[in-house]
Parts: C-alpha cells; sequence; structure tokens
C-alpha cells in the first residue's frame, strides 16, 4: 500500500473557541491517538484533498513538530450543511502492532454468467481487515471470471496472507444472479443474508457505544460548529423581530 506524507501544526489551545478560529483559516482540528500520547494538531484544508475525496486508501506518515508518526485515518467529520470537513481523527500505527484498514475492492475479469446474460451484483466495495501495514495491498483485486449465475463470493472465500477481514464470515461481497427471472427462493437467502447482516451491524453498533471514546475533540468541535449555527439563527431572528417592531 502506498503512503502519503503530510505535515501538521501542534495546537497549544484547545476547545471550541480555538477551532473556530482554526476553521476561519482555511485549516482543520485533528487528534491523532494511538501512541504514547494524544497529538492535537491541525492540518491545511487542502492536505485532505488526496486522502479523502479518492476511492485509494493510504497509509499516512506525519511530519508534526519535527516528529514523525505512522497513522490511518480513522474517522473524518464534516459539517451538515457546507460538507467541509470540519475535524479528522488519525489512529496512529507501529510496524510489529496490527492496524485496522478498510480496503477497496478491484473487481477484474469478465463473469460467464454476465455473458449468458446475469447481472453483477455488488454488496460490498470496502472490507474492514485487520493485520501488519506491510501486508496490506492497494486493494482487493477479486477476479470473477468463473462466476456463473447463482455463484457468489462471501467473506469466508476471501484469503490474504496476513490479513484477518473483520465482516461477518458469511457476508456476500460479489453475486451473479439472472436478470430475467429471480426465484422467489433466491429472494428469500438474499433478504435473510440482509437481515443477519443488518443484525451484525446493530451488534457492532452497541459494543462501539459502550466503548471509551477517544476521539472526544471530534464530538465537542462538531457541537461547536451546531451551536455557532443556532447562535446565528437567534440573531437573524432577534433583528427580524426588532425591524418589525419599528
Amino acid at each position: 500500500m502506498k503512503t502519503i506524507e503530510l505535515k501538521g501544526t501542534i495546537r497549544k489551545d484547545t476547545g471550541k473557541k480555538y477551532s473556530r478560529l482554526l476553521r476561519m483559516e482555511e485549516k482543520v482540528p485533528c487528534v491523532m491517538y494511538g501512541g504514547k500520547e494524544n497529538i492535537h494538531f491541525s492540518m491545511p484544508e487542502l492536505s485532505f484533498k488526496n486522502i479523502v475525496y479518492t476511492p485509494n486508501v493510504y497509509l499516512l506518515k506525519f511530519e508534526i513538530e519535527g516528529n514523525n508518526h505512522d497513522a490511518v485515518i480513522r474517522d473524518i467529520q464534516f459539517h451538515p450543511v457546507t460538507d467541509k470537513i470540519i475535524h479528522a481523527d488519525f489512529k496512529e500505527y507501529y510496524p510489529d502492532q496490527p492496524v485496522i484498514i478498510n480496503l477497496p475492492v478491484k473487481i477484474v475479469g469478465e463473469s460467464i454468467g454476465l455473458k449468458a446474460g446475469g447481472k453483477l451484483r455488488i454488496r460490498r466495495r470496502i472490507l474492514k481487515a485487520r493485520g501488519l501495514a506491510k501486508d496490506f495491498p492497494e486493494h482487493l483485486e477479486l477476479d470473477i471470471t468463473d462466476l456463473d449465475i447463482g455463484n457468489t463470493i462471501r467473506i469466508e472465500d476471501l484469503k490474504i496472507e496476513g490479513l484477518e477481514f473483520l465482516e461477518p464470515p458469511g457476508a456476500m461481497v460479489i453475486s451473479v444472479i439472472s436478470a430475467r427471472v429471480i426465484s422467489k427462493a433466491m429472494l428469500t437467502a438474499i433478504e435473510d443474508i440482509e437481515a443477519k447482516e443488518a443484525e451484525a451491524k446493530e451488534a457492532e453498533a452497541k459494543e462501539a457505544e459502550a466503548e471509551p471514546v477517544e476521539g472526544e475533540k471530534a464530538v465537542e468541535d462538531k457541537e461547536a460548529v451546531e451551536g455557532d449555527e443556532k447562535e446565528g439563527e437567534k440573531a437573524e431572528e432577534k433583528g427580524r423581530e426588532k425591524g418589525e417592531s419599528k
């Protein structure tokens, strides 16, 4: 997997007020955790162009105040109206420790099922996997040449040395179905799979809620933005009321 180099500047002051000032300067407040201590820093908004607005996934090498840190993106917070990035969380990793990365799926080959009139059904374009950074490819290449109508590739069928996929083993990744007639049994099977996947996601969400929040600053900064919007709306409403009273 390719690595992109980035530069950050330490944030001496944290909190809503200073985060707003950074955004006014077109900078994004960030936090990096997973190392010896959490690092609060900022980066120019343009620095995110090649790591967020792309289908590719990269390992990141940061230079922050003369110190180097290897990390991956953990979470990105977007403004609910403008879609601008308002906060970013990064997870620092070490060469000898496993890291979790969302691996993009790349489909190659021409399925015999498609040639016979079938339709390709893609259920997952990104797969969450865990392993050492050196073992991650740039993408997961799936050859569908031998995939016939009715055939499916599931998580349990995928094997990459050194990597563990964190999706449910029976979860569907790709399948070829008939474009003309889809039997009731197949529809029922698909619905059952989707129901099980929904249950698995719900269970993961409950586990995530139970875990300590590592990126608390992201929540704080998001609340700050929402607070600014509410204050602005109140000010406008008072202005209109004064105008009407005159």
